[in-house]
């Protein structure tokens, strides 16, 4: 067998969409993972919620003014949009598009409703739920933001109550109790995923047949 055919061989890119409650610590996590995956493209939300202490503009996230982020809807530049507690949520198409085509991995962090129309429209992205140990947790965990009012906090508590039921529809489920050990499994699942011979493009990796 020549040699040149075990060389490596294209694959379709991976689209890891990471979606959970807030408070279940996926901005950290995810923020984590790119920095173990340098090469891992991002795709950056927009949303109509005000920036928390700590979050950069274009980095967490897009933030908008309502007026602006409703043009962009109706212009088609978003990919999906959702309200989630009171604000707007989008995905940008145009970043999303751009990677996939360069054959560049990517993962985002939309809203469980996003990532189910994500999901319709790339029916290769792979779905990870991230939710915490209890619901007692998850409020400690909003609590300790000191970002919002009680009211908002039980309003998230009882959102992600709701999400909890989308869990069937995700390929993977990991429960945030420990960040490193939460990072190492969001890690392999990108890894696994990289791994699969459904990736690889029209052609046996070892005898290069069509």
């Amino acid at each position: 067998m020549p040699a040149d055919n075990l060389a490596p061989v294209p694959r379709e890119p991976v689209l890891l969409v990471v979606s959970g409650p807030s408070g279940s610590g996926k901005d950290s996590l995810v923020d984590a993972l790119r920095a173990a995956e340098p090469k891992l493209a991002y795709s950056v939300s927009a949303t109509t919620r005000p920036s928390r202490p700590g979050e950069v503009e274009g980095q967490h996230y897009w933030f908008l003014e309502r007026t602006e982020f409703e043009r962009r809807r109706a212009s088609g530049e978003f990919l999906e949009t959702r309200d989630y507690a009171g604000h707007l949520y989008g995905t940008p198409r145009k970043p999303i598009e751009d990677a996939l085509a360069a054959g560049r991995d990517l993962v985002m962090k939309p809203e469980v409703n996003g990532a189910m129309s994500i999901k319709i429209i790339y029916p290769q992205a792979v779905l990870v739920f991230l939710t915490v140990p209890s619901a007692a947790i998850l409020r400690e965990r909003l609590e300790q933001r000191r970002t919002e009012s009680p009211e908002t906090i039980e309003a998230r508590v009882a959102i992600a109550a709701r999400e909890a039921d989308a869990i069937g529809n995700y390929e993977y489920l990991i429960v945030n109790d420990d960040f490193d050990a939460a990072l190492e499994k969001l890690r392999a699942v990108l890894i696994a995923e990289r791994l699969k011979i459904a990736r690889v493009r029209g052609r046996s990796a070892l005898d290069g047949s069509s």
